[in-house]
Formats: C-alpha cells, structure tokens, sequence
C-alpha cells in the first residue's frame, strides 16, 4: 500500500492523551532491539551496502547475538557500567552492534563524526576522561597524533583492520561468548552523550539517559517517521550525529522498521540517492534539506518510487518551493520537523494534519511546547519569542539530562517553569510553529551545526589574523554557509591569496566542514560596550547584502 493510515489520526487527542510510562528499569537494547529478536529472530533489520555496492542483510537477531559478545568483550577489556567510550566510525553495521553492546553493559557511548580533527578528539577525550576510543584505520592516525595528551584512554579498539597498538574489533569478537548475563539498568541511568556546538565556548556535552533517548524516540518512529515492522527506511545522516539517534537507531527500530545504510564517504549524489531509492524499494526517507534542494534539480519523474510512501526533513527550515517541486515530481509531501540534541522530536508536520509549506509544525504529542518572552510568559499568536518547552509540574520523558559536567550551562537553558532551546519562532493562530532563527548564533549549514566560536578560534590562530567573526550568511543551497569577518595584523594585506590561505588553515585545524566559504576583511568588528562581538549585526548586513543582490 503506497500510502496507509497514518499511526497517528487524531492530533488534538494523541497529543493531549499521550502519556509514556516509565519503568523502573529499562535498557533500550534489551527491551526494544533483543525483543524484535525473540518475536522473530529473522526478521530484517538492516539492509547495508558498501562502497562498491556490496550487500549485507542482517537480522534483529544477529544484531541481539553480535552485541551479545560486544558486550562480553568490552567486560574482558575492562570496561565497565559509565565508562566513557568514543566511537568514530563511518555508516558500518559495526556501528549499531558496538551501540547496542554499550548500551547493554550500561558503558556511555559518544558517537562522534569522522570528521572530526585530532585537536577535536582531544577536546571530547579531556572533557569526558574517555576510557576507550573505537574507531576505523583512516581515523586512528588522528588519535595516534594525539594519544600522548589523552591519558584516561586505556583501550584503544580498531574496525577492520590492524595498527600497532590497536585490538582487533573482529579478534576480540571471536574470543567473545555469545552467552551473557547483564542486570537491567534503571531507567535514569546515563545513555549516551553527544557534543553539540556552543558560541563562547567548545562544545558542550548533552548527556541524554535510558529513558530520555532510548524510550522517548518511541515517539520520534511512530509519529515523525511513521514507521511500521513492513518499513525500509533510508535515512541520510552521518553516524556522528543526533539525527541518526533519532533515524537510524532509536526510532526506527522501536518500531521494528529495517534499516538501508549506505557506506557513502564522499559528496552527496543525487542521482547514485534517486538510483538507490529506486533499486532497493525504500518505503521512508529522512534526509535534510540540503539534500532535497539538489535532488528536486533532478528530473524527479524518471524514477519508479513507487514504493516510497513518506519523507521527512529536519535540520534546518526546509523552503516551501522544494516542497513544492518534490511533491510535483514524486506527488510525495515532506513533512518537517523539528528537535534538538538535546530533546526526541519537539514539533513536526504529521501525516494527519494539513502541512502548511515553510512551518515547523505543532508540538510533537508527550510535549508541551510555546513561544514565550523573556519573564517565561507564552506571546500572543503572530508574536517573535523563545520555543521553549515546558517541563513543571510535570517534566517530559524526551528532554536531555543535563550538560554533564557543566552546571552553569544546564542552569542557562531554564527560565521558569520552561526548558528554552535557544531558538526563535513565532505560532499562528493555527498553532503551528514558524521557525525565525537561532537565539545563541550557532550556524546551521547543510544540516550541519558549527558554532562560531570554533571558526573564529581556528582563524585567529593564523599570524596573519587579529580578530574574526563568523556568521551564517543565506545560500540556496545550503541554507547558510559560514561567512568569516576578518580583522588583520599591521603588516598583512587582503588578498585572494589569503583569503583561500586562511580557508585551508581553518581546515587544517578544524573539522573541513567548519571552514567559511566566504571571507570578507574589515577594519573593526561591531561590539557591545563590554567588548563582546555583536554577531547579530554582521548576520543583518549580510542577509541584507544578499537581499539587494537578489532583487539587482
């Protein structure tokens, strides 16, 4: 059936029944993923193609057995309940079985992108006295680079293939027993941790627990994705972000839908992504609006997606005209949404509600989420203010922890009786959300978040640099890309030279995918009587310099 009753038919009563019971214990790969198994243990769970378009097909089953022994290896190699343990590794199977065995032993994974730099690593692996790092071969010369400064890491764990000094992911694998006994955590237990991008500061550490992510994002599957166990569902992210908590992990596999992953590594294709839709009959596909944006330049109507029945989109406000222009060319809508690293889905476009081309949505059920002002009190329809999420008197099961290890900052996303998530929107007299910008500047570029503070650090890190800001400046494309003010050293003049200089320094330092495309040399940088940048007049001056560019 190309496209079934949603799961969700009624909002205005799924969102003010929807109650999600929290037990005394639970582990999501015990309670969700060894569950699939025990009901059939041949049941898809992953469709994995590589590099040269090989396929492995694996089971819930499989996964139940292969995380079975990665939990008895990581107990062999010393590891224990809350150690920290980074894994780097690109879109591989390996990657939900070293998850899956993390979470079972009660261990924190913190995923992290292969992007990252050795100066990165090394910023997570202080700030989280990391025990382990899990990575691959093109990434483990990063850490090498680096190990000296890193002296918590005790166990240093190689996927496919051999480095002096590195266990064997698939040696200690076969050593392992596929027999285990684990206690149940509680259900407050610590999960996982991401680092998401700050604006004064390096990356904060989102810590999320058992219940929070890996129950909550029950939610995210049904409702947002609006999977079922018949589902192929193909989502785009890179295994280093929340997003594939949210699609590639937690979400689906709640509702037991099977996963397409796609070992991808270099510039995203639309075509070889159309090709791929066609060939394997995916049913739903997440991607972020970057990605639609190329794809409706393709000639949409020369692939049979007969079988694809429901897309979404997240990351950044996705254009009501690439809406228009993928609905024209696969009669298929986009539902968007909206979430955080630090919360499940908190407001969307569901398949039971008209879509309004260019809105966020309305809240996500089990969420109560307002635009308020800055005493905490909720603003009139048609009225800018904070999305903020409310959480007295009753807090709701999908929102973080806290920034672990950092009191001040989980103190500074409270205001009253809200959790404010640092965005801007404005609610129609509909209810849904319009999304109008960030509160605390981060930049969002290709569905990526890159805090300028990053940016400008590795700048002024260059001789020639003495002050830089770095703002997102509009691309229809990309949505924003990275645009950096640059003040100079006495001495050093602008120049094309420089300025292609200053990008590939920036790269070096940083993870490349951080580097501004464009870069513009000023005399002063706007500031406020304290001396701090005032970013927010860079972004106007730049959005204006677009808009009168448009319209010349």
């Amino acid at each position: 059936m190309r496209n079934p009753p949603p799961n969700m038919t009624d909002y205005d009563r799924e969102w003010r029944d929807c109650r999600l019971e929290v037990p005394e214990r639970f582990n999501f790969a015990l309670d969700v993923v060894d569950r699939w198994a025990e009901e059939d243990p041949g049941k898809l769970a992953m469709l994995w193609v590589g590099r040269d378009g090989d396929e492995r097909r694996l089971t819930f089953g499989e996964f139940r057995d292969a995380s079975n022994r990665f939990a008895n290896a990581l107990r062999a190699l010393g590891i224990e309940q809350g150690d920290g343990v980074l894994v780097i590794l690109p879109r591989l199977p390996e990657w939900h079985v070293i998850l899956l065995g993390l979470i079972k032993l009660g261990a924190l994974p913190m995923p992290g992108t292969t992007l990252l730099t050795p100066k990165d690593i090394r910023y997570r692996v202080r700030s989280a006295d990391v025990k382990m790092i899990i990575t691959d071969p093109e990434n483990a010369e990063k850490v090498e680079s680096i190990r000296a400064e890193c002296p918590t890491v005790a166990r240093r764990l190689l996927v496919g293939g051999a480095h002096a000094g590195w266990e064997s992911f698939e040696a200690v694998m076969k050593r392992a027993s596929i027999e285990v006994a684990l206690d149940k955590t509680r259900s407050d237990a610590p999960l996982m941790v991401y680092f998401t991008s700050g604006t004064t500061a390096g990356p904060k550490m989102v810590l999320h627990t058992q219940v929070s992510y890996g129950l909550a994002h029950r939610l995210t599957g049904k409702y947002w994705l609006d999977l079922r166990p018949s589902d192929l569902h193909w989502n785009l992210s890179d295994t280093g972000w929340a997003k594939a908590a949210y699609s590639n992990f937690f979400g689906p596999w709640h509702m037991g839908a099977a996963l397409l992953i796609v070992d991808d590594r270099g510039k995203f294709d639309s075509k070889r992504c159309l090709t791929l839709l066609e060939k394997y009959e995916v049913t739903t596909f997440c991607a972020p609006p970057t990605a639609y944006r190329m794809l409706v330049l393709e000639d949409l109507r020369q692939f049979k997606l007969a079988r694809l029945r429901h897309c979404v989109g997240a990351g950044e406000p996705l254009n009501p005209e690439v809406i228009e222009a993928w609905k024209a060319g696969t009669g298929l809508t986009i539902y968007d949404g909206y979430g955080q690293t630090e919360t499940v889905l908190l407001v969307g476009n569901f398949r039971c509600l008209p879509v309004k081309p260019g809105s966020m949505g309305k809240p996500m059920p089990g969420f109560t989420v307002a635009v308020i002002d800055a005493e905490g009190r909720e603003v009139p329809p048609n009225v800018e203010g904070d999305i903020a999420v409310q959480v007295r008197p009753a807090r709701p099961v999908g929102l973080f922890r806290e920034y672990w290890r950092n009191a001040d900052a989980t103190a500074g996303c409270f205001r009253g009786d809200w959790y404010v998530t640092g965005d801007r929107a404005v609610r129609d007299a509909d209810g849904y959300l319009w999304f109008v910008g960030r509160a605390d500047d981060v930049i969002i570029s290709a569905g990526y978040r890159i805090g300028p503070f990053e940016v400008e650090s590795a700048l002024v890190e260059h001789p020639a640099v003495a002050e830089a800001a770095a703002v997102a400046s509009p691309d229809e494309m990309r949505g924003s890309v990275v645009k950096a003010f640059v003040v100079l050293v006495p001495g050093h003049e602008p120049s094309t030279r420089l300025i292609e200089e200053l990008q590939e320094h920036v790269k070096r330092v940083t993870a490349p995918y951080k580097y501004p495309r464009e870069i513009e040399f000023v005399h002063e940088l706007p500031k406020t009587i304290s001396g701090k940048i005032r970013r927010i007049d860079l972004r106007r001056r730049e959005e204006d310099r677009k808009r009168r560019v448009e319209q010349a």
